[in-house]
């Protein structure tokens, strides 16, 4: 099992930055795909940003295209999300999430407050 952690999380101007960090624990070689999902009050859970084991491959959501990025350091079992341009509907509670090679997200994190002030 993996354990993760979100932190990095806050209140930000509209424009403004924030960078997310997913610390991991336990059985880290099961992160073949590390995930970035969101959720906002009354929203259904989107996927924000996707990164495989070699971190070469990535995946983001249309409307963070341009504006975030994901990356990851093996090193210290972290996966970033820099996110920049922030908008008030980027406002949401962040998680990370893991995945080994085939399967589904299944180890999921607490997650961390985004707020975005227009």
């Amino acid at each position: 099992q993996v354990q993760l952690v979100e932190s990095g999380g806050g209140l930000v101007q509209a424009g403004g930055s924030l960078k997310l960090s997913c610390a991991a624990s336990g059985r880290t070689s099961n992160m073949y795909i590390v995930g970035w999902f969101r959720q906002a009050p009354g929203k259904e859970r989107e996927t924000v940003a996707a990164i495989d084991w070699s971190g070469v491959r990535t995946d983001y959501l249309e409307s963070v295209k341009g504006r975030f990025t994901i990356s990851r350091d093996h090193a210290k079992n972290t996966v970033y999300l820099q996110m920049n341009s922030l908008k008030p509907d980027d406002t949401a509670l962040y998680y990370c999430a893991s995945a080994r090679p085939g399967g589904e997200y299944d180890s999921w994190g607490q997650g961390t407050q985004v707020t975005v002030s227009s």
